[in-house]
């Protein structure tokens, strides 16, 4: 049985935590800071964030003040649409190194696939992964065709499509091809921002497993070997979020949830993105 500590390996031989705590949609400040340094306590060490979100430099804070060494902890940032281009990029980059106060980011994302200025944006990401200031390169909100596209003229491939994975946005094709292509899928908004947990499926296996509906979801995620990263900024979710890793849901029961598909998202759709 895996644990928090249980890593997964990217296609660059780096090892990444399979559980991590996303912050989009925290304030800047005390909330974030507090959720960071929480999640560090309770043993998470995957902390993701964004530049859109505005809380990087608060990430960064928390990090430092934590008792946990910054070489264990891996940090997620994020390339905004409007600084797509390669120089754009080189310099967004720097900002967020800057804002959160590190020598290195662990893993920096194409937060979105913009339309032109892909590929110019992706020979930024390969220069600094080269130039050692990042340690893993990847996307998000990529789909089949944004990964083929990249795929066909990338030197350094992705290592991570972060995109939103539920029960209920199970998008099996796509963590198929990621898979085919040694690429990891990160799911995020994995509890549904938790408009699905009074769902009868979900609540009755949070029932059968004595589990939380979220607890269900995030382990659900985890057995489809995607990285999950739940967002939450109270202490008692945060916990409860983490204790998934004692309990399996049986092969069944997967066919179950898989089936509540719907193709719902309660964030950005990326397929009308050419």
């Amino acid at each position: 049985m895996h644990t928090i500590n249980s890593t997964i390996k990217l296609n660059n031989d780096l090892e990444m935590p399979r559980l991590g705590l996303g912050v989009y949609l925290m304030d800047p400040g005390e909330e974030t800071r507090q959720a960071v340094k929480t999640a560090l306590e309770e043993g998470y060490r995957l902390i993701d964030t964004a530049a859109m979100y505005g809380n990087e430099r608060d990430v960064g804070r928390a990090v430092k003040e934590s008792s946990v060494p910054r070489e264990e902890i891996f940090v997620t940032t994020k390339l905004w649409n409007s600084d797509h281009g390669y120089d754009r990029a080189l310099r967004a980059f720097d900002k967020s190194l800057k804002l959160l106060d590190m020598d290195y980011i662990d893993l920096y994302l194409i937060h979105w696939p913009v339309e032109g200025l892909r590929k110019e944006t992706w020979r930024a990401m390969e220069k600094l992964y080269n130039d050692g200031k990042c340690r893993a390169i990847g996307v998000s909100n990529y789909t089949i065709s944004h990964l083929t596209e990249l795929l066909d003229c990338a030197d350094v491939p992705p290592a991570v499509n972060q995109v939103e994975f539920s029960p209920f946005l199970y998008q099996k094709d796509l963590l198929g091809f990621c898979e085919s292509k040694d690429i990891r899928l990160e799911a995020y908004s994995p509890l549904t921002r938790t408009k699905k947990f009074n769902n009868p499926v979900i609540k009755r296996m949070a029932e059968k497993y004595q589990k939380s509906p979220a607890q269900i979801m995030i382990r659900w995620a985890l057995q489809h070997r995607a990285i999950v990263i739940p967002k939450s900024s109270h202490r008692e979710r945060i916990r409860e979020n983490a204790r998934v890793f004692d309990f399996s849901i049986s092969a069944e029961d997967m066919e179950t949830l898989n089936g509540l598909n719907r193709n719902y998202h309660v964030s950005w759709d990326p397929t009308h993105v050419r």
